[in-house]
């Protein structure tokens, strides 16, 4: 029993089919490992455990992944009669009304929700220290962040709560923790999963994108095979593809042409650890007989920053905004962190046309990225710019007022470029340090294309498993 959690979704789902375990008793096991670690990690900060054992009631028994625990982090995966906060006080109390269509499919699917896990605050940080719930800690070293904003889904899966947990990506949001936790995390296609029926999208033009966190390659793919698509009156969606995302994950590429770069396209600092990683995986890559050369993408990045961080903050104050309207409650400075607040204020500085120029600005350089991926199937890099930072070093510094702005910037610079893109990307477990930290490598891929990648990336995670590696906490 203590092995099950263990497993990975696909082999818990078939247990439970072969009647080797019930869907009770997963759920039990996995209840009872969530209430011997959280004390430590502070992954968990909603229990649902009531909901839970409802939903296990109901289960049908033909469901593809018929009693399989998941989490939801608690942010936009709405759960109908569940409470929500977004890491915020300004949510206290609120109570979903609805499912959103992601959770929908997911408990269409058989998934049984037991939790929401920690986020910072409307998911505006690279690390989870809200302070509504506290920092969550790191299972591979206590005093270090998991990352964010999806960090205590990645603590979670990487402590062996559950096998799966709900993510959400607008800047590295998913792949961040991947790597700071050692999992797989897959940003798709903009648009390939749904943000109905409350929302068409998010971070304007699509920055946003949502998916889980899991511990093996096939998980990542079988869970967009159940969620993928676009649900009724959305406004875009991905192009589709041949056959299941599953599949691709055990074909072997073809021989691929692969640029690695340990240097982002805008000028950053990178840690030697996570340039040897890339160099590592850049040789791997080679041995399996794909041609490998290093290269990144030509682009004029003078307006990334700025553009960038007008959508984000033009996202923050929306998202403010939309829950004055949807809960009726005022905005006051009181139920919001200070640098929460002060996106908010910043916000209203702007004019409606910045964020329209945002937007051209963010499509003019998806453009000149293009060509780049007609030469090159894939663009393989570094996931974080550093390894799983201490915590509390994204804090505001009153005698270094600029450094928490730069290492926020910096951190995930990897990841962002993706999110403007629009281009499916995912962070694998590859690589370790000298002191036993997880170090993601990140595969990004032609727009539509994450059946290359998938394809990829099982060849990978099967010449340089990390299925046996897990943190002693």
């Amino acid at each position: 029993m203590k092995d099950v959690l263990r497993l990975s979704m696909i082999d818990q789902a078939k247990l439970i089919k072969e009647g080797e375990i019930s869907p009770a008793e997963l759920l039990d096991e996995s209840i009872r490992r969530i209430e011997k670690v959280n004390p430590k990690i502070n992954a968990v900060v909603l229990p649902m455990f009531d909901l839970a054992r409802e939903a296990v009631s109901g289960l049908s028994g033909k469901e593809a992944f018929s009693g399989v625990p998941m989490l939801l982090k608690d942010v936009l995966a709405e759960y109908a009669g569940a409470p929500m906060t977004e890491g915020s006080r300004f949510l206290q109390g609120y109570l979903s009304p609805r499912d959103s269509e992601l959770v929908r499919r997911y408990r269409s699917a058989g998934f049984i929700v037991c939790g929401r896990t920690n986020s910072p605050e409307f998911a505006s940080m690279p690390t989870t220290e809200p302070e509504l719930y506290g920092p969550t800690r790191n299972p591979w070293d206590l005093t270090r962040s998991p990352g964010g904003s999806s960090g205590g889904s990645g603590a979670a899966v990487a402590a062996g709560m559950v096998s799966v947990a709900h993510a959400n990506d607008g800047g590295g949001s998913t792949r961040v923790p991947a790597s700071a936790c050692g999992l797989v995390g897959l940003k798709g296609t903009r648009g390939r999963n749904p943000m109905g029926p409350d929302y068409g999208e998010i971070g304007a033009a699509g920055l946003l994108s949502e998916h889980v966190v899991t511990r093996t390659v096939a998980d990542t793919a079988a869970m967009l095979d159940v969620t993928s698509g676009a649900d009724r009156g959305a406004p875009f969606g991905a192009p589709g593809q041949n056959g299941s995302f599953l599949e691709q994950v055990n074909k072997r590429p073809r021989k691929l042409k692969i640029a690695f770069s340990d240097q982002p396209v805008l000028p950053t600092p990178v840690h030697p650890d996570c340039s040897a990683a890339v160099k590592e995986i850049a040789l791997l890559c080679s041995e399996l007989g794909h041609q490998v050369e290093e290269a990144k993408p030509g682009v004029s990045a003078d307006h990334f920053n700025s553009f960038f961080t007008t959508i984000w903050l033009a996202m923050v104050a929306w998202m403010i905004r939309d829950w004055e309207r949807r809960t009726g409650r005022k905005a006051e400075e009181k139920y919001f962190e200070k640098h929460t607040w002060k996106m908010f204020a910043l916000d209203q500085e702007r004019r409606p046309s910045d964020l329209l120029l945002a937007i051209h600005d963010m499509h003019q350089f998806g453009r000149e990225v293009a060509p780049f991926f007609e030469e090159y199937d894939v663009w393989l890099t570094p996931t974080l710019t550093e390894p799983p930072p201490l915590l509390g070093h994204f804090k505001y510094d009153p005698a270094h007022p600029r450094q928490a702005t730069e290492r926020l910037e910096q951190f995930p610079r990897f990841t962002s470029f993706a999110n403007v893109t629009g281009q499916p990307a995912i962070s694998l477990p590859l690589c370790r340090n000298a002191t036993g930290l997880p170090i993601g490598v990140q595969l990004i891929g032609a727009y539509a294309d994450e059946a290359t990648i998938l394809q990829l990336a099982g060849q990978l995670e099967e010449a340089k498993p990390w299925a046996h590696l897990w943190p002693e906490i």
